[in-house]
């Protein structure tokens, strides 16, 4: 993983954990559990972006309340990143499909707006770059980290971060939006 990334990571998580714990005017969470279930947008990056334009997902959430403004996040899901055509030559790359698994914080810094962190790995469920009626790819697994800024209130989440995936010498990301709806268990 670049170490860029890793600092941009920290940063947000520092910044959320600072700023988070101490706003009096933030979002109370509180010690309760919440489960979100929400759809995905994605926009790849780097070298992500030589087979694909765009991807969507669906990414189920749980959120366990530590205090009042912050709590852990686990979330998982399936990301589809679709294929396309390389360079006008007729042959079209497979889709990438992939399932994130992810821990993270999720800090609220005003009534409705937050700060998150997420890392996990992401476990690929088609190799990265196939071309469609080529020989299958081996498949890997990415370490992934997610720093991210939304507005969520007790129903709806919309957030915006960026995904960065690390691993086997491939390094590549995406701009993801995330809208969930979400309730309390």
């Amino acid at each position: 993983m670049k170490t860029t990334t890793k600092f941009i990571a920290a940063a947000f998580t520092a910044v959320a954990l600072f700023i988070g714990t101490s706003s009096v005017k933030a979002q109370t969470i509180g010690s309760g559990v919440r489960f979100g279930i929400g759809v995905e947008g994605l926009l790849p990056t780097g070298n992500l972006h030589d087979i694909s334009n765009v991807g969507v997902g669906i990414t189920p959430r749980l959120q366990f309340g530590v205090a009042d403004n912050v709590g852990l996040t686990l979330t998982s899901g399936y990301l589809n990143y679709f294929g396309k055509e390389i360079d006008n030559t007729g042959f079209k790359t497979k889709s990438y499909g992939m399932i994130p698994v992810k821990a993270g914080i999720k800090a609220f810094v005003s009534k409705n707006v937050y700060l998150s962190g997420e890392v996990g790995a992401a476990f690929e469920t088609s190799g990265f770059g196939e071309v469609k009626g080529g020989p299958d790819l081996d498949t890997n697994t990415k370490l992934l980290a997610s720093p991210g800024i939304g507005w969520a209130n007790q129903s709806w989440d919309v957030g915006v971060r960026y995904e960065s995936y690390s691993g086997q010498s491939n390094n590549f990301g995406a701009v993801g939006l995330r809208i969930a709806y979400g309730f309390g268990l």
